[in-house]
Protein backbone atom coordinates (compact mmCIF):
# COMPACT_ATOMS: atom_id res chain seq x y z
CA UNK A 1 0.00 0.00 0.00
CA UNK A 2 0.81 3.81 -0.64
CA UNK A 3 3.36 5.61 1.77
CA UNK A 4 1.53 9.11 2.17
CA UNK A 5 5.09 10.26 3.86
CA UNK A 6 6.75 10.75 0.12
CA UNK A 7 6.54 11.68 -3.35
CA UNK A 8 8.18 13.03 -6.47
CA UNK A 9 8.36 12.93 -9.97
CA UNK A 10 11.35 11.68 -12.41
CA UNK A 11 12.89 14.85 -13.98
CA UNK A 12 16.10 13.17 -15.40
CA UNK A 13 16.78 9.11 -16.72
CA UNK A 14 20.72 9.04 -18.14
CA UNK A 15 22.61 5.99 -18.64
CA UNK A 16 26.30 5.56 -19.76
CA UNK A 17 28.02 2.35 -21.72
CA UNK A 18 31.12 2.82 -19.01
CA UNK A 19 31.14 3.08 -15.60
CA UNK A 20 32.89 6.32 -14.04
CA UNK A 21 31.51 8.81 -16.64
CA UNK A 22 29.02 11.51 -16.53
CA UNK A 23 25.49 9.77 -18.24
CA UNK A 24 23.67 10.58 -21.23
CA UNK A 25 20.31 11.96 -20.63
CA UNK A 26 17.14 10.46 -22.44
CA UNK A 27 13.60 10.79 -22.26
CA UNK A 28 12.86 7.28 -21.66
CA UNK A 29 14.05 3.98 -20.46
CA UNK A 30 13.29 0.61 -19.52
CA UNK A 31 14.38 -0.95 -15.93
CA UNK A 32 15.08 -4.74 -16.59
CA UNK A 33 13.70 -7.35 -13.34
CA UNK A 34 16.93 -8.39 -11.75
CA UNK A 35 19.33 -6.40 -14.04
CA UNK A 36 18.67 -2.52 -13.99
CA UNK A 37 18.51 0.29 -16.66
CA UNK A 38 18.63 -1.50 -20.36
CA UNK A 39 22.38 -0.72 -21.55
CA UNK A 40 23.72 0.82 -18.57
CA UNK A 41 27.04 0.10 -17.57
CA UNK A 42 25.93 -0.40 -13.83
CA UNK A 43 23.27 -2.62 -14.54
CA UNK A 44 23.50 -6.17 -13.64
CA UNK A 45 22.93 -8.97 -10.65
CA UNK A 46 23.79 -6.99 -7.94
CA UNK A 47 22.51 -5.06 -5.32
CA UNK A 48 23.64 -1.54 -6.64
CA UNK A 49 21.21 -2.16 -10.79
CA UNK A 50 20.07 1.87 -10.14
CA UNK A 51 20.74 4.89 -9.34
CA UNK A 52 18.78 7.53 -7.78
CA UNK A 53 19.55 11.13 -6.97
CA UNK A 54 17.23 14.15 -5.49
CA UNK A 55 17.16 17.08 -8.23
CA UNK A 56 17.58 19.19 -5.12
CA UNK A 57 20.77 17.91 -4.50
CA UNK A 58 21.84 18.90 -7.94
CA UNK A 59 20.50 22.59 -7.53
CA UNK A 60 22.34 22.65 -4.44
CA UNK A 61 25.84 22.00 -6.42
CA UNK A 62 25.10 24.18 -8.72
CA UNK A 63 24.59 27.48 -6.05
CA UNK A 64 28.31 25.81 -4.45
CA UNK A 65 29.45 26.87 -8.15
CA UNK A 66 29.57 23.55 -9.37
CA UNK A 67 28.83 23.30 -13.54
CA UNK A 68 26.95 20.37 -13.36
CA UNK A 69 23.81 19.06 -14.83
CA UNK A 70 21.56 16.10 -14.86
CA UNK A 71 23.49 12.69 -15.45
CA UNK A 72 26.99 14.39 -14.38
CA UNK A 73 26.89 12.59 -11.02
CA UNK A 74 26.57 9.28 -12.78
CA UNK A 75 22.90 9.22 -11.48
CA UNK A 76 20.20 6.77 -13.40
CA UNK A 77 17.00 9.04 -12.31
CA UNK A 78 16.69 12.00 -10.82
CA UNK A 79 14.07 12.71 -8.87
CA UNK A 80 12.46 15.67 -7.01
CA UNK A 81 9.95 16.06 -4.03
CA UNK A 82 12.00 12.75 -2.39
CA UNK A 83 14.43 13.37 -0.02
CA UNK A 84 16.56 10.81 -0.96
CA UNK A 85 18.99 9.80 2.18
CA UNK A 86 16.45 9.87 4.34
CA UNK A 87 14.60 6.68 2.55
CA UNK A 88 15.41 3.76 4.67
CA UNK A 89 17.06 0.35 2.96
CA UNK A 90 14.60 -1.95 2.52
CA UNK A 91 11.64 0.81 1.12
CA UNK A 92 10.31 -0.27 -2.24
CA UNK A 93 9.51 2.49 -4.53
CA UNK A 94 7.00 2.66 -7.53
CA UNK A 95 8.12 4.51 -10.64
CA UNK A 96 5.65 5.26 -13.06
CA UNK A 97 2.94 2.51 -13.73
CA UNK A 98 4.72 -0.27 -13.41
CA UNK A 99 8.18 -0.22 -12.37
CA UNK A 100 9.30 -1.28 -8.46
CA UNK A 101 12.65 -1.24 -7.16
CA UNK A 102 14.02 -2.19 -3.41
CA UNK A 103 16.50 0.20 -2.07
CA UNK A 104 19.13 -1.48 -0.70
CA UNK A 105 22.07 1.17 -0.24
CA UNK A 106 22.50 4.68 1.16
CA UNK A 107 25.21 6.41 0.10
CA UNK A 108 28.04 4.76 -1.09
CA UNK A 109 32.14 4.51 0.01
CA UNK A 110 34.45 6.25 -2.91
CA UNK A 111 38.20 4.57 -2.84
CA UNK A 112 39.07 6.59 -5.15
CA UNK A 113 37.75 10.18 -7.11
CA UNK A 114 37.11 8.85 -10.15
CA UNK A 115 36.48 11.10 -13.58
CA UNK A 116 33.16 12.53 -12.49
CA UNK A 117 34.72 13.97 -9.36
CA UNK A 118 37.47 15.29 -11.27
CA UNK A 119 35.29 16.86 -14.12
CA UNK A 120 32.81 18.19 -11.34
CA UNK A 121 34.95 19.20 -8.71
CA UNK A 122 33.07 17.22 -6.47
CA UNK A 123 30.31 14.30 -6.68
CA UNK A 124 27.57 13.95 -4.54
CA UNK A 125 26.37 10.75 -5.34
CA UNK A 126 28.89 8.90 -2.11
CA UNK A 127 26.63 11.52 0.57
CA UNK A 128 22.80 12.20 -1.03
CA UNK A 129 22.41 9.07 -3.39
CA UNK A 130 20.93 5.50 -2.99
CA UNK A 131 20.79 2.73 -5.07
CA UNK A 132 18.69 -0.16 -5.50
CA UNK A 133 17.84 -3.77 -7.54
CA UNK A 134 14.87 -3.38 -9.75
CA UNK A 135 11.92 -6.03 -8.55
CA UNK A 136 9.45 -5.28 -11.27
CA UNK A 137 10.86 -3.74 -15.07
CA UNK A 138 9.12 -1.76 -17.03
CA UNK A 139 9.53 1.37 -18.89
CA UNK A 140 9.99 4.65 -17.18
CA UNK A 141 9.76 8.31 -18.94
CA UNK A 142 10.79 11.82 -17.28
CA UNK A 143 7.49 13.28 -16.13
CA UNK A 144 6.55 9.94 -14.48
CA UNK A 145 5.28 9.63 -10.53
CA UNK A 146 7.87 8.34 -7.81
CA UNK A 147 6.16 7.12 -4.92
CA UNK A 148 7.58 5.59 -1.87
CA UNK A 149 5.57 2.17 -0.89
CA UNK A 150 5.07 0.35 2.73
CA UNK A 151 8.08 -2.22 3.35
CA UNK A 152 5.26 -5.07 1.91
CA UNK A 153 5.76 -6.39 -1.19
CA UNK A 154 3.75 -5.29 -4.43
CA UNK A 155 -0.02 -3.86 -4.13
Amino acid sequence: MDNTSGGGRVVSIAWSERKGERKTRVERAVLVAGHGLEGDAHAGPWHRQVSLLAAEGISRARERGLDVHFGDFAENVATEGIDWPAVAVGTRVRIGAEVEIEITQIGKRCHTRCAIYHMAGDCIMPREGVFGRVLRGGEIRVGDAVRLLSGEAGE
